[in-house]
């Protein structure tokens, strides 16, 4: 383990310093502008999914994302009870998103990671982390048309971005991974319906555990299907 650890130092510094800096940036930008703490959270969720990216290039082993993952997983539990990282958790209201969240990498990489299939751990993980953080965006900002289901309040103009956005992500990474093929299309419309859904019925942030784990097992269980 202490060789593993040396052979991949330099991608743990840079992913360490990566997401250093996206927390600074985001807590400097709540302390010290007019940003409120809804927008700097969207803007780490966006970001903190690029990790899996990260991961994925530098080819970091599984065992390294899954302890990452649980370390992620009790700082998330310390501040759902400790005022810590406003700018992540700091919105008025009890979540458990940020711990789903680090649940959610663990899972799909024990899942997927160790047999080369390390694609739908990524689009599971960047479904729900630019689905999800800009569905919020462009609905705080651009939302008009709201409708609710289970008194969660959404927008149509929020849940279209996150369709789209789950459609466009996981096409890019089929095509990346697979070329392009007619099936791609049908998986990415199925999954980014499938997500959107999901996304609606959340509730205390579950939607950060449901989305990206069950994006990711669908993707991977139509590509089987189609490749009948």
């Amino acid at each position: 383990m202490l060789t593993d650890l040396s052979t991949y130092s330099l991608p743990i510094l840079i992913v360490t310093i990566y997401i250093s800096l996206l927390l600074v940036i985001a807590e400097f930008s709540r302390r010290y502008t007019k940003v409120d703490s809804e927008f700097t959270r969207k803007i780490v969720h966006i970001g903190t999914g690029n990790v899996i990216l990260l991961a994925w290039w530098f080819h970091i082993p599984t065992f390294m994302i899954i302890f990452a993952s649980i370390i992620a997983s009790f700082v998330a539990i310390v501040s759902y009870f400790l005022p810590i990282l406003p700018s992540v958790n700091g919105v008025g209201r009890k979540s458990l998103g940020t711990l789903f969240y680090a649940m959610s990498i663990g899972i799909l990489t024990g899942l997927f990671w160790e047999n080369g299939q390390q694609q739908y751990t990524v689009m599971g993980i960047l479904i729900m982390s630019y689905g999800d953080g800009m569905a919020a965006l462009i609905g705080k900002k651009w939302g008009k048309n709201s409708y609710q289901v289970w008194g969660n309040k959404k927008s149509w103009e929020g849940s279209l971005t996150m369709t789209f956005v789950s459609i466009l992500i996981t096409l890019i990474v089929l095509t990346f991974t697979d070329n392009w093929q007619l099936e791609n299309m049908i998986i990415a419309l199925i999954v980014g319906i499938f997500a959107t859904i999901l996304e609606t019925i959340s509730y205390i942030g579950i939607d950060n555990l449901t989305v990206p784990v069950f994006g990711g097992i669908l993707i991977y269980y139509l590509q089987q299907f189609f490749s009948l």
